[in-house]
């Protein structure tokens, strides 16, 4: 018995993880236990020392002293607090009466909604029962197509799992040891893509099946002027000076950063470059809306004033964190610190902050750090035994023989990661199946930003793909069941089925595996803004020691520090006669010791060769 596991101890363990998992035991004991009971197997099968865990708990003090995880709770408290006092309610009603008047409006303004509260919230339940609650009766109420409207709200959700600040893109730079920073950096741009894929494909659907997604008609149109205008024409000029004012600050951008950051060659980053627009942008609107209000000049019209007091302060919010993170200011904890206060004190200067809400934000954010830092601990006991069988080698192995080299190793993994969405949680995947394949995809000279940005994006389809797709039963638990009589417009409405939610997650599943191959065939989409890394050669490598000032002597009438060991040292202009004899023979140069050492390893070098 002993000798079949010792033979077949890497499967058995993998094994004998899926039967815990089948139990519906908790993930995070489930890999615990699978890793401590075949641990002790394998001492008694004679693969392991009895030694074997006794370095566990400094592993998980480590995991506890990591200071990366504590930007989890904060942006997760900071989402919240942002979700709890009423932001979500105000930017539905808000973009909805602005993209209300044209097809496929209120679709529209759910995908931009769900953008914002991915880069806010960043959880998908949050997200999701929130649209549903406000949104889709809105939706229901006007003629829009079930399928769609619940396709448009699930897909629109998952978006918290690719937009950053995402709590996803922080477990993975974790587990893959790469910086926040760069991941945060590297999913800018597809998730700004898949955010317009989404959009692209309301906008076609406006015109191929209109019927489908009607625009909102006039009496719903709740934001008009005196005159009956519906002030659009305000937001429009207010949005055109606001451009110009982003375009000019990229003008300068380099000219006023490049001294702050001491960067003295090259371009500025990409991604600092539109996080850095965008946040001035915002500003800017915000100003001249304040000074329009302050002043009672009446030059912005409702909607537009409701734009911009409801719309921006989250989005400056947002940039801050990102621009300081993106800059190098600050470290995402630090950022995710900064966006907990900053989402404390909107709240409270919308009145909405009291202590029964952020007892409830403290205490969901409790639950989820806890639940993180348990699958952590677990995955970690679960890896301690597999790295002691060397079951890096088995994986590596398992995938050396792929055909494609790291084409094919890519949509391998794509493809498991993607079937096993559809019966795990993200988490699970990131902790169980992530530090498996990351060394392979290390050894096949695969990027890891890259890796971890396309592992992220195949994620959401996580919550979309039937039978565990959360999002889904989300959404379900939110949706009408049967017909129920219409308050506004006095018609009964059509409950939304379990099918018709399922339905509507199928074409927003296809965009998102369209960008899933879009960024394994263009990796340049995420790691192109990225600071290119200099190559190092150690044969022409220098190092300069700066001379110091150490033993000087103390100046005319300046008392020495410390006597005694100055009166035992020698006085430096009094150097021994051989020293002097050296000296002259050099030219009167010291032998510089690191230079010494680099010849020496160059020798070394050449005689190795």
């Amino acid at each position: 018995m002993l000798e079949l596991v010792a033979n077949n101890f890497v499967p058995l363990l993998f094994a004998g993880l899926l039967f815990f998992l089948l139990t519906g035991f908790p993930v995070a004991f489930s890999l615990a236990a699978t890793g401590l009971l075949f641990g002790f197997l394998g001492m008694e099968a004679g693969l392991f020392p009895p030694t074997l865990f006794q370095a566990l708990p400094l592993r998980v003090f480590g995991i506890m002293q990591n200071e990366t995880l504590l930007a989890i709770p904060f942006f997760t408290f900071m989402g919240i607090i942002l979700e709890k006092s009423g932001m979500a309610e105000d930017l539905l009603e808000t973009i909805g009466q602005v993209f209300g008047p044209v097809r496929g409006g209120l679709a529209l303004a759910v995908i931009f909604v769900g953008a914002l509260l991915a880069a806010t919230t960043g959880v998908v339940a949050a997200s999701v029962m929130a649209m549903g609650l406000i949104s889709l009766p809105i939706m229901l109420r006007y003629g829009y197509n079930p399928v769609i409207a619940s396709g448009a709200i699930t897909a629109s959700g998952t978006l918290a799992q690719a937009v950053p600040p995402s709590l996803v893109l922080i477990v993975m730079a974790d587990q893959l040891g790469r910086s926040v920073g760069d991941m945060y950096a590297g999913a800018m741009l597809p998730a700004l893509m898949l955010i317009g894929l989404y959009l692209l494909f309301v906008v076609v659907l406006a015109v191929v099946r209109p019927q489908w997604v009607p625009a909102l008609p006039s009496e719903a149109r709740i934001y008009r002027e005196a005159d009956g205008a519906s002030g659009h024409r305000s937001l429009i000029v207010l949005l055109a000076l606001t451009t110009l004012a982003g375009y000019g600050w990229t003008q300068v951008h380099e000219t006023l950063i490049n001294p702050l950051m001491d960067r003295t060659e090259g371009p500025a980053p990409t991604d600092e470059v539109i996080v850095l627009t965008l946040t001035v942008t915002a500003c800017f609107m915000l100003v001249l809306a304040l000074i329009n209000r302050f002043f009672r000049l009446h030059l912005l019209s409702r909607l537009c004033e409701r734009v911009t007091f409801v719309l921006i302060p989250p989005l400056v919010l947002i940039f801050l964190v990102l621009g300081t993170i993106f800059l190098g200011v600050a470290t995402p904890t630090e950022g995710g610190a900064m966006g907990a206060v900053g989402a404390l004190v909107m709240a409270l200067s919308r009145r909405r902050l009291d202590l029964s809400l952020t007892r409830k934000a403290l205490d969901n954010t409790a639950k989820l750090a806890t639940f993180v830092m348990f699958i952590l601990i677990g995955s970690t006991v679960f890896s301690f035994t597999f790295n002691a069988a060397d079951g890096q080698r088995w994986v590596e192995h398992l995938f050396s023989q792929l055909p494609g080299g790291q084409l094919g190793f890519l949509i391998l993994v794509n493809v498991l990661i993607f079937l096993l969405g559809m019966f795990i949680d993200f988490f699970e995947i990131a902790f169980i199946v992530l530090p498996l394949l990351a060394p392979v995809a290390e050894k096949l000279d695969i990027n890891l930003i890259w890796f971890g940005v396309l592992v992220a994006m195949n994620l959401q389809t996580s919550f979309l793909t039937p039978p565990f797709g959360f999002a889904l039963f989300y959404l379900r638990s939110v949706a009408p069941r049967v017909p129920y009589l219409d308050n506004t417009t006095g018609k009964t409405i059509a409950p939304v089925t379990t099918p018709q939610i399922y339905a509507g997650s199928i074409a927003f599943i296809v965009l998102q595996l369209i960008m899933v191959t879009a960024i394994i065939f263009n990796p340049q989409l995420v790691i192109g803004g990225l600071d290119k890394q200099q190559a190092v050669d150690l044969d022409t490598l220098q190092i300069e020691a700066t001379p110091s000032d150490y033993g000087d002597q103390p100046a005319e009438g300046e008392k020495p520090a410390e006597a005694g060991l100055e009166a035992e040292k020698p006085a430096p202009d009094a150097a021994a006669p051989g020293e002097e004899k050296a000296d002259a023979q050099a030219g009167g140069k010291e032998e510089d010791p690191t230079a010494a050492l680099l010849e020496e390893m160059a020798k070394e070098k050449a005689a190795g060769k």
